[in-house]
C-alpha cells in the first residue's frame, strides 16, 4: 500500500478507517461466494441476486425447521483481520471464501452490540442482528479451519469469530473501498449472540 493510499485509509492516530475491502454474492447455496465489483443492498430483503436474500429464513437447515422465521441473516459481514489470524495457523483464506457478502477491515465487528447500524458507502445501511455460528461446512472448505474460527475465551465461553449477520435497513450499492460508519444503539448495549 502506498503512502498516499495509507493516508486515505488511516485516521490521524494511525488506526485504519473502517472500510469495505471486498463484496461477494452467489445466487446458489454454496459455501464460498465469488467476489464481485459491487453488490446492491435492498431494504428488508438483502443482497440482490444472493441466495440468502429474503424476508424469511433462507438458510436450508432453518427453512427445514420453520420456513416462516424472519430472516435475520440477510447480509454476512466478516473482518479481513480474521484472514490474517488464520494465516498464522497455516490457513489461506480470502474474501468471499467463508461465505461472507461484505469483507471489512478496520472495524471490530465481533465487539459490536446487537442492533448497531453500519452505514456502508453513500447510502446503504444494515442493522447487526448477531454472530454467525460457524458450522462444519468450514472444515469441508479447509480441514481444521473450524477450530481456528471457534476459540475459547479466558472464562471458557466459546468465541465465534466467523463474522456477524445483519438485515438491510436502507438500500444502495456497496463497493470495495467504501467507508463504514458505525452507529451504536441507544440504551443498554446487548452483546451479540449467534443467529
Amino acid at each position: 500500500m502506498s503512502d498516499e493510499q495509507r493516508e486515505h485509509h488511516e485516521h490521524d492516530d494511525g488506526t485504519e478507517q473502517p472500510r469495505v475491502v471486498a463484496v461477494s454474492r452467489d445466487d446458489e447455496h454454496r459455501f464460498s461466494k465469488p467476489v464481485v465489483d459491487e453488490v446492491t443492498l435492498v431494504a428488508g430483503w438483502g443482497i440482490e441476486g444472493d441466495a440468502h436474500a429474503g424476508t424469511t429464513v433462507q438458510h436450508r437447515s432453518r427453512v427445514a425447521r420453520d420456513p416462516s422465521q424472519p430472516n435475520l441473516r440477510q447480509v454476512h459481514l466478516l473482518h479481513a483481520e480474521l484472514f490474517d489470524e488464520v494465516a498464522d495457523a497455516g490457513f489461506a483464506v480470502d474474501s468471499g471464501q467463508m461465505g461472507e457478502n461484505v469483507t471489512t477491515r478496520g472495524i471490530d465487528l465481533l465487539g459490536l452490540p446487537t442492533d448497531a447500524v453500519l452505514h456502508l458507502g453513500d447510502g446503504a445501511s444494515v442493522r447487526v442482528t448477531g454472530l454467525r455460528n460457524p458450522c462444519q461446512q468450514i472444515n469441508g472448505f479447509e480441514p481444521g479451519l473450524l477450530r481456528a474460527v471457534l476459540g475459547r475465551a479466558e472464562d471458557g465461553t466459546v468465541e465465534r469469530k466467523g463474522g456477524v449477520m445483519a438485515v438491510v435497513l436502507s438500500g444502495g450499492t456497496v463497493r470495495p473501498g467504501d467507508r463504514i460508519r458505525v452507529e451504536l444503539p441507544d440504551g443498554e448495549r446487548r452483546p451479540l449472540q449467534p443467529v
